[in-house]
C-alpha cells in the first residue's frame, strides 16, 4: 500500500479522516500479487480503463490503480449584470444578457487498487482483500483468540500506515490496513473499481462466528451497509479449494467485459448468473488471478448464500447473536469460550 497523493507525512487529521471513511470492518483496499507486472498493468487498463502510477515510497515494485472520475456540476449561476425590470416594463430579450460560463467538470484520477509483482514464485498469484482497523496490533489479538491465524504481524509501511495479513479459522486470507497518510479506496462502489467481496467457506457455521464477532458494528451497527457476504464451498467446487474472499469489481455490461477479458488472454471460470445483489461471472485474468464482475441491480445488496437442502437457514439476526454470544464470553472472568475458540453457537 502507498499514499497516493504523495503528501506529507502523517498527520493526526489524515487519520481521522481515514478513520471516518473507512470504519472497522469496513473493506478499504484490494490487491494483486502477480508475476508480470507490465502484462497485468495492460490487463486491468484496458478492462477498467485504470491508469498506474509506482507507489510512492515504494521505488519501482508496487503500482497503484487510478480510475478517473468527474465531480458533480455545479448548478449554473444566474447571468450577472442583469438589469433589473420595473413592473410593467418589456422584458429584455434573453438574447441580450451574457451568461456565466459553466466551468467544465475536471476529471480525477483516485487510488482503487494496487499490483505489485510476487515476492516468490510459490506465493499464489491472488487478489487480496483489506479490512480497515483504527488499532492493528488490537485487532490482531482478537483474531488469535477467535481461532485465526498471524501470516504477517502488524508492519509499519512508512507513514502510510500499518498493514497485517491473516487468516481466519478456516484458513481464508484476508488483510488488515491501519491508516496513516493512505486512508484506502479513493473511489468504489463503482463500474471499474471494488463493489463487493464473498467469502467462500465451507464451515458457514464457524464463519459466522468469526466474522460477526470480529467486524459486529460494521455488519450490524445502526450505520451499517456491509459490502462483503458469504456463501458455502459446495461438492460442485473441487475438494482441493480453500476458503478464499472473492473480490468484485463493477461493471456496466457484464457479458461485454467477459468479452474483454476473453480477448486479453484471462479465462472465464463461471459464466453469468444471478444473486440478489446483481449479476455475477468469476473468470481469471491472463496470469490466473481470480475476481468476480458484477454488474449491479441496485440496493444495498447484502445477501446470504444459497443454503444446501439440509443445511439450517442463516438469517441475519443469527449472525449478530452469535457475534453478541462470543462478546459476552470474552468479558467474562477468564475469557471463557469453547475449545474451538469460536464461542458458543447460540
Amino acid at each position: 500500500m502507498a499514499d497516493e497523493t504523495g503528501a506529507a507525512a502523517g498527520t493526526g487529521a489524515a487519520a481521522d479522516r481515514a478513520a471516518a471513511a473507512y470504519p472497522e470492518g469496513v473493506p478499504c483496499w484490494v490487491d494483486a500479487q502477480l508475476p508480470d507486472l507490465e502484462a497485468g498493468k495492460r490487463f486491468y487498463g484496458e478492462l477498467f480503463g485504470w491508469t498506474f502510477k509506482v507507489a510512492p515510497g515504494d521505488g519501482a515494485h508496487e503500482v497503484w490503480a487510478y480510475a478517473s472520475g468527474s465531480p458533480a456540476a455545479p448548478a449554473a449561476p444566474a447571468a450577472p449584470g442583469a438589469p433589473a425590470t420595473p413592473p410593467g416594463s418589456p422584458a429584455i430579450p434573453t438574447s441580450t444578457l451574457t451568461p456565466t460560463p459553466i466551468p467544465t467538470p475536471i476529471p480525477t484520477l483516485t487510488p482503487v487498487a494496487a499490483l505489485a509483482p510476487k515476492p516468490d514464485g510459490r506465493f499464489p498469484t491472488v487478489w487480496t482483500l483489506h479490512f480497515a482497523t483504527p488499532d492493528a496490533v488490537a485487532l490482531t489479538a482478537r483474531i488469535t483468540a477467535a481461532g485465526g491465524q498471524v501470516i504477517t504481524p502488524p508492519t509499519p509501511v512508512g507513514t502510510l500506515g500499518t498493514a497485517v495479513l491473516a487468516t481466519d479459522p478456516e484458513g481464508a486470507v484476508f488483510g488488515l490496513w491501519q491508516a496513516g497518510t493512505h486512508h484506502g479506496f479513493g473511489r468504489r462502489h463503482e463500474p471499474g473499481t471494488f463493489v463487493w467481496a464473498e467469502l467462500y467457506t465451507r464451515d458457514t457455521e464457524a464463519a459466522n462466528s468469526f466474522y460477526a464477532h470480529l467486524f459486529h458494528d460494521a455488519l450490524f451497527g445502526p450505520d451499517a451497509a456491509p459490502d462483503f457476504g458469504r456463501a458455502t464451498l459446495t461438492d460442485v467446487f473441487p475438494a482441493e479449494m480453500p476458503p478464499h474472499f472473492l473480490v468484485h469489481f463493477g461493471t456496466e455490461d457484464c457479458e461485454a467485459a467477459l468479452g474483454t477479458v476473453s480477448r486479453l488472454g484471462g479465462r472465464v471460470q463461471v459464466p453469468p448468473f444471478d444473486t440478489s445483489y446483481g449479476n455475477v461471472a468469476v473468470v481469471t485474468d491472463n496470469q490466473g488471478a481470480s475476481f468476480a464482475l458484477l454488474q449491479r441491480r441496485g440496493g444495498n445488496g447484502r445477501r446470504e448464500a444459497p443454503q444446501e437442502v439440509d443445511q439450517a437457514e442463516q438469517r441475519p439476526d443469527d449472525l449478530r447473536q452469535q457475534g453478541d454470544d462470543q462478546r459476552e464470553d470474552e468479558a467474562r472472568p477468564g475469557g471463557e469460550r469453547g475449545a474451538t475458540g469460536l464461542g458458543d453457537e447460540g
